[in-house]
């Protein structure tokens, strides 16, 4: 009996994504050059850092229910249903949030449901016990023989599955930035870096947790530490999916001087912290860096001023 073929050869992703320079005197005054790697672009269904993280947890699993974890507004849930759907297996989210199950889908949660993903609402405090043996167990009660992918997908996996992020940009740039959530993607790209390559996480949510959760990532996907990587913490707005107007007021001009349109929970953030970096002179005359553009925006979807 011959396997099935690989996800990339099922889905046909376009990889390796576009790396396009563009001209902003923000940076250009300075001397750098600013890049976007369009990871946006990688599939209609399963955009950017999605696409890469997901792939090998779902040749892991098979073909087996996959039980994943997001909030209402869960960029994350909504690339795992739609794999379900593409590739025919049975997906179960759980979401952040026992009062949403008694009100109507969101647009985010419908898209979820119409792609055939289960939804199973459960309460805060539950929801933070996600990773407990008490709760796992009763969700594999509930739902039996489950492979479960933690939220934001971020596992060894998917930091493996990102470092070929790193690996297309070997010689092209030397600092690759992205927005951190759960610290998988930045885990990976900066795996996949070449010597003298760093990476740098801007990370959307505080707490100051993604450091130790980058490292304790990395030592389960590669056993130490890997690559050059910091993390910029000063550019989260407020927290997870908040915006301000300033943020909004940058993200609108960025549309407007290069035609992009300007996902605001990740990329906004990221590019905000780029650009005040430059100016801080933080980036030395000739630096080429690259901003990883996880998703575009959908202004149905769009989360707006919800705490995380």
């Amino acid at each position: 009996m011959t396997s099935p073929p690989r996800l990339d050869a099922r889905l046909r992703p376009r990889l390796p994504s576009p790396l396009r320079e563009v001209h902003d005197e923000r940076f250009a005054r300075h001397g750098v050059r600013l890049l976007l790697k369009r990871d946006d672009l990688i599939h209609p269904d399963l955009p950017g850092n999605k696409w890469r993280k997901l792939a090998l947890n779902l040749e892991a699993a098979a073909g087996r229910t996959v039980l994943t974890f997001g909030g209402a507004y869960s960029n994350h849930l909504r690339a795992t249903a739609a794999a379900g759907r593409l590739l025919g297996f049975p997906t179960v989210g759980v979401v952040r949030g026992d009062e949403l199950a008694h009100r109507p889908l969101n647009p985010s949660l419908a898209r979820c449901a119409a792609d055939g993903m289960r939804l199973h609402f459960v309460d805060r405090t539950t929801y933070r016990a996600k990773t407990t043996p008490e709760v796992l167990e009763g969700l594999l009660g509930r739902f039996g023989d489950v492979v479960v992918v933690p939220e934001g997908g971020s596992n060894a996996l998917a930091a493996q599955g990102c470092t070929a992020l790193g690996r297309e940009l070997a010689g092209e740039v030397d600092v690759a930035a992205v927005a951190c959530g759960t610290g998988g993607t930045l885990a990976g790209l900066a795996a996949g870096l070449a010597a003298g390559q760093r990476a740098l996480g801007v990370p959307v949510v505080g707490g100051g947790f993604l450091a130790e959760e980058v490292a304790r990532l990395q030592h389960e996907a590669f056993g130490s530490r890997a690559g050059d990587w910091t993390l910029e913490e000063r550019f989260t707005f407020g927290g997870y999916a908040r915006t301000t107007p300033e943020l909004d007021a940058f993200a609108a001009d960025f549309e407007e001087r290069h035609g992009l349109p300007v996902e605001r929970v990740y990329v906004a953030k990221l590019l905000f912290a780029l650009t005040a970096l430059a100016g801080e002179g933080a980036f030395a005359p000739g630096t080429r860096v690259a901003a990883v553009v996880t998703g575009a925006p959908d202004d149905a979807l769009q989360e707006s001023s919800v705490s995380r």
